[in-house]
């Protein structure tokens, strides 16, 4: 797109030229051209260079003003761009940035920064890191490389580190010089040292810090890592008492004297700070006595022969299939024996069973019967079970009423005392009080 946006910009060229061959020249058309020549000029930029010691903290601003220039203009003459402008960086022949430095840029209209601090072993050894410029607008793209030219420290390094976690503050408001310089001197103050470098600077979720609410204008944290030359002062020891180190396992704040010194402008967490003494730290590196790198002769490797001795593998064939069958069987036959062969019968337990109960057990099943036989037709006699069984009065056996073959038809609903054959007639009063049955 860039290449295609150059040619157009060459035609107009040839075209302009054209136009002055032809004549005078208009207002427009002489605007366009400078305009394109300013354009075509500002693309050349040499590679920056920069010289970071190693052991110390490196900032480097990707300004957008800086990279404007590089993509065209604004259609009409004379607007100020504001065009949301994206970085890329990464080492020249890898897709990523050297270990030791990091990026960060919160939105498009903000400029970059790459910070981190030179390891040892990039001492001599140009680095140079490709950045690569987007135009979210236009989708341009431009390129420069940055080279970082890492040297050696004298008094690297420091032998005294301390690192304090600053709860009020994104990685990028204090990579600004200023905030870094008003909390080197706050640090400078409360230490008093001859020579004083901030060493690293870490964002709180490069440590696996969570991520805060957008609410209260709440900030991610960062964490500063400065070195001098002399030990810690009594103030920054005072982390180091029981009772502070009590209170910080308690959760609550610790009681430091000189807390009012970063107070106005850095809230920082005591209970996070790290005082690192370089110089009571032991060594532990040993030196490797290297041999020859041969193993002791051990004799020349005998393979297995070729004459195996064939396995019979009936025996493993029984043991798997026929034990756990035979088991099988068995417990299938015990089962067969209980289930079969253990039953009592009806008859034992008809006989084992009282005459009253086994009564009331066919009474209830004949009844099931009944109303199981209603359910398929409505027009069949009445069922035995709703009428009485015994004589209320002799308590004689009743039969029934009528036979299954009696026809109902013409019964009506409710029966009178004269319609129902073989029961007692109840004595009735008359008005002049004597009665008659």
């Amino acid at each position: 797109m860039r290449r295609r946006w150059c040619r157009q910009q060459q035609a107009e060229e040839r075209g302009a030229m054209r136009c002055c061959a032809a004549g005078p020249w208009p207002h427009s058309a002489l605007t366009t051209l400078l305009l394109t020549v300013y354009t075509i000029l500002s693309k050349v930029h040499s590679d920056r260079n920069v010289y970071p010691s190693a052991g110390v903290l490196f900032v480097h601003v990707l300004e957008r003003e800086y990279f404007k220039g590089e993509f065209p203009p604004y259609p009409k003459p004379g607007e100020i761009s504001n065009d949301p402008i994206t970085f890329n960086t990464n080492l020249m022949g890898y897709p990523d940035r050297p270990g030791w430095l990091r990026y960060i840029q919160r939105t498009p209209y903000s400029d970059g920064v790459l910070y981190g601090s030179p390891t040892v072993e990039n001492v001599g050894k140009p680095t140079i890191i490709e950045i690569t410029a987007y135009n979210r607008r236009t989708f341009e793209t431009a390129r420069h490389n940055l080279i970082i030219n890492i040297m050696s420290a004298e008094d690297f390094p420091l032998p005294y580190q301390a690192e304090f976690f600053i709860r009020n503050m994104n990685v990028e408001e204090m990579l600004a010089s200023e905030v870094l310089g008003d909390f080197l001197g706050a640090v400078k103050n409360v230490w008093q040292p001859e020579r004083l470098n901030a060493i690293n600077i870490t964002s709180a979720l490069d440590r696996g810090g969570r991520v805060p609410l957008p609410i209260n204008d709440m900030k991610e944290g960062v964490y500063v890592m400065v070195g001098a030359d002399v030990p810690f002062s009594s103030c920054l020891r005072e982390v180091e008492n029981p009772q502070n180190q009590l209170r910080c396992s308690q959760e609550m704040e610790p009681v430091i004297t000189c807390d009012k010194k970063f107070r106005t402008q850095f809230h920082i967490d005591w209970c996070k700070i790290s005082l690192v003494d370089n110089t009571k730290q032991v060594s532990t590196f040993q030196e490797v006595i290297r041999g020859e790198g041969i193993l002791p002769d051990g004799g020349e490797y005998k393979p297995p022969s070729d004459t195996l001795k064939s396995r019979d593998y009936y025996s493993d064939f029984l043991i798997t299939l026929a034990v756990p069958s035979a088991i099988a069987l068995v417990l299938f036959l015990i089962l067969a024996y209980i289930m079969c062969c253990r039953r009592e019968g009806v008859e034992k337990r008809n006989m084992q069973t009282p005459d009253i109960q086994l009564v009331h057990h066919s009474a209830i099943q004949k009844s099931t019967k009944e109303l199981r036989d209603m359910s398929k037709n409505r027009e069949i006699a009445w069922p035995l079970s709703t009428l009485p069984v015994f004589h209320p009065v002799t308590g004689e056996i009743v039969p029934p009423l009528h036979t299954d073959s009696y026809d109902n038809t013409s019964m009506p609903l409710m029966q009178t005392q004269q319609n129902l054959p073989h029961q007692t007639q109840i004595p009735q009063q008359q008005s002049a009080g004597k009665w008659y049955s």
